[in-house]
């Protein structure tokens, strides 16, 4: 737990931010938000809100230039993103069609499809179903070794395009289709646009960087072919031949001249299919290029950061005769919730027992999403919202839970549950069953049998004082008589308690309720919840003063869910 002026620092922070944003000073509710947002304080809101408002009130009477002075002085970072972030276009731009519409998305299935993944599965698909185009799925699995694929990821991606409304018209693997691309690399061969290398990759990087040629690149194309087939014999050994595209070697970028088609690669193959039937393999630029072709792909969408990519395919495509397909560039997105997780490190980190598996709350995986209850129309809408700029962004993802809880809060059912429970006696109380609504709008009425003993959350039982008036949630109204042990006494069922003394309302659950674990991002919460949850299996109910979860699974008398937001 940071300190009070830690926190301070953070709220202070957080408020000018929003004061030289707009020009005014901050709602409350604004500034509790972004520091909500870090989890270790979302304990102690009731603090907080104090803080917050104490601080409100000094920027309050601070002028505009000073609130930039001080912004600039604490957390100039802050006031850099405030220049530079730009508002991106929501929505898609229109498109201008001439031919049918073939876009592809192709993942490496190294690993489940993530939040990035989304983007490409949703623009490519939203583009070809407004345009009566066609969806290509085309797994780019040609690096057995470095990016090893997963065969479930295979599955697990074309499941996840389904549930996001996004199922191909067609599914291509790259690794089926080798001898085509040794076909394109033989026949660039012969037109004098490919070579075999046989240089160390020093002395090539060498080379390369003084703008000199390999002493192999100027060899006639019938040598090339002899050495290019002892390649498909698997008569070299692994770096000891390559074959490069014949490209400017004096290209201003070194990325670009005579760059690797093809690589000897020994490891097996995780696909049956494939197995150990091939030692050569072509990087993503060749199989990419040839494919996109093959495919007849009209339209690639791709990040400004692969830029380079298309300039070296462009090569391959006017050796060959072919046209280049459209190109559209967007911007690199950063959500703060995840930062830079690759999907390496995430494997590494499951191996490790750090993740439960690929769909732990913590990850920005599509399983995960889907399990925490994340509904596939609020994924669509919040990718198709980023449109297709080519700023890079950084946003949070309360823009997709405020998207994904128009849906489920309508619908989801209200329940109690109390984390780290402690028991609070109330003298003077009768046994009686409270009657709750299932939701606040929709009616129906849960029955929670309540007896002089009833369970209450920690948090709220470190900020009690004695002789403070609260209610009981649905229940009655008490007077606290002792903390530890903590006992209250009945005062009655008046509701102007809380209208005019201003009480407290918390919530609470019987001694005989279900037990209660919730898996989420910030960490693991066990409790008693009340009966009638366990009936709502694989649905997405709201915890009263916690959150929407989904529950995940019941067996007896004990519930696991998935938190999935606030």
């Amino acid at each position: 737990m940071p300190t009070s002026e830690e926190i301070k620092l953070l709220i202070r922070k957080y408020a000018l931010q929003n004061a030289v944003k707009y020009d005014k000073t901050p709602q409350a509710g604004a500034v509790m938000g972004k520091v909500m947002a870090h989890p270790e304080l979302r304990p102690h809101a009731r603090e907080i809100t104090a803080l917050v408002n104490e601080i409100l009130i000094e920027i309050d009477q601070m002028t505009p230039e000073s609130r930039a002075e001080k912004l600039q002085k604490i957390a100039p970072e802050l006031l850099e993103e405030l220049k530079e972030k730009k508002e991106p276009e929501k929505g898609l731009p229109p498109l201008e069609i001439n031919d049918q519409l073939v876009m592809r998305f192709a993942p490496n299935p190294n690993g489940p499809p993530t939040l990035g993944s989304a983007r490409g599965i949703v623009v490519n698909s939203e583009y070809t179903r407004k345009y009566n185009g066609k969806l290509i799925i085309r797994f780019d699995d040609t690096d057995p070794a470095t990016k090893r694929p997963m065969l479930e990821a295979y599955k697990w991606y074309l499941e996840d395009c389904e549930w996001l409304g996004a199922k191909p018209d067609e599914v291509v693997i790259a690794s089926d289709r080798l001898q085509r691309y040794y076909e394109v690399a033989e026949e660039l061969i012969r037109r004098g646009g490919a070579y075999v290398c046989f240089c160390e990759q020093e002395v090539f990087k060498t080379l390369k960087d003084a703008k000199k040629p390999c002493p192999h690149r100027e060899q006639e194309p019938e040598k090339n072919l002899e050495n290019w087939k002892k390649m498909l014999r698997c008569e070299y050994q692994e770096q000891e031949a390559v074959l490069r595209i014949k490209t400017d070697i004096a290209h201003k970028d070194p990325a670009i001249r005579d760059w690797v088609s093809f690589r000897i690669i020994r490891t097996h193959h995780p696909r049956q299919e494939v197995g150990d039937k091939y030692c050569v393999w072509p990087l993503l630029d060749f199989e990419s290029a040839v494919e996109d072709h093959l495919l007849g792909t009209t339209l690639i969408i791709r990040g400004k950061d692969l830029i380079d990519s298309e300039r070296r395919q462009r090569y391959v495509y006017e050796y060959m005769g072919w046209t280049y397909p459209k190109t559209m560039h967007w911007g690199r997105v950063q959500i703060y919730e995840f930062g830079k997780l690759s999907t390496s490190g995430i494997k590494k980190a499951i191996a490790e027992g750090k993740y439960i598996g690929w769909d732990d709350p913590r990850l920005p995986t599509l399983r995960a999403m889907r399990r925490r209850g994340i509904r596939p129309e609020a994924l669509r809408k919040f990718m198709i919202d980023l449109g297709l700029g080519e700023t890079d962004i950084s946003l949070s993802l309360d823009t997709l839970y405020a998207e994904n809880r128009k849906i489920i809060d309508p619908i989801a059912n209200r329940y109690f549950f109390v984390w780290n429970p402690v028991e609070l006696e109330v003298e003077g109380a009768q046994p009686k069953i409270a009657k709750a609504p299932l939701h606040p709008s929709r009616g129906g009425v849960r029955e929670i049998p309540a007896g002089t003993t009833v369970l209450v959350c920690r948090n709220d039982v470190d900020t009690l004082k004695a002789g403070e008036k609260l209610r009981l949630k649905d229940l009655y109204n008490i007077r606290i008589t002792s903390i530890a042990p903590l006992k209250a006494e009945f005062i009655g069922t008046d509701m102007d308690l809380v209208k005019k003394e201003k009480a407290r309302i918390i919530h609470w659950v019987p001694l005989e309720g279900l037990k209660v674990k919730v898996l989420s991002p910030d960490g693991e919460y066990t409790g008693i919840g009340e009966r009638g949850m366990e009936k709502e299996l694989d649905k997405v109910v709201q915890f009263e003063r916690f959150g929407f979860v989904r529950i995940d699974s019941v067996s007896g008398d004990e519930v696991v869910a998935y938190f999935t937001h606030k």
